[in-house]
């Protein structure tokens, strides 16, 4: 799948309004083979009430970056289904407005049924871990 399909399946998540609005600021950056790059400013819309980004945004992304990178990897979803059955984040740091994130995602495993996924978010500049999690993923043809 190339790196064009994959920009479009997210802006047509996001297009569809609903809960994938809140991704309307991720760049997918490079896909390959079940990884994947993409980048976020963190603007004021991402904030929690301590004014750094939201624990709920970064789940958010850490579900569905990963997921993009798994369709390019050659035993990825295939055109079938797929449904998150655990997502295990551990939040390290935080990031505020204007900081830009990287979120790095690979496929682990991709087996005939489950997929296995991880992912880190950091900060552009420093490198500062933000996040880190690891993700499985049921899939049906």
């Amino acid at each position: 799948m190339s790196l064009q399909l994959v920009r479009t399946l997210l802006k047509h998540s996001v297009e569809l309004g609903g809960f994938g609005k809140v991704l309307d600021k991720v760049s997918i950056v490079s896909v390959d083979h079940g990884k994947i790059v993409a980048e976020m400013k963190v603007g004021a819309e991402h904030l929690n009430v301590y004014n750094t980004l939201h624990g709920g945004l970064i789940a958010t992304i850490v579900d569905v970056i990963p997921s993009l990178g798994h369709f390019t990897h050659p035993n990825g979803a295939r055109g079938g289904s797929s449904a998150t059955t655990n997502l295990d984040i551990s939040y390290l740091n935080s990031a505020k407005v204007g900081d830009e994130i990287v979120i790095t995602a690979n496929t682990v495993k991709a087996g005939k049924t489950l997929a296995f996924l991880e992912a880190k978010i950091t900060e552009k500049t420093s490198g500062k871990v933000i996040a880190t999690a690891t993700h499985i993923k049921f899939v049906k043809d």
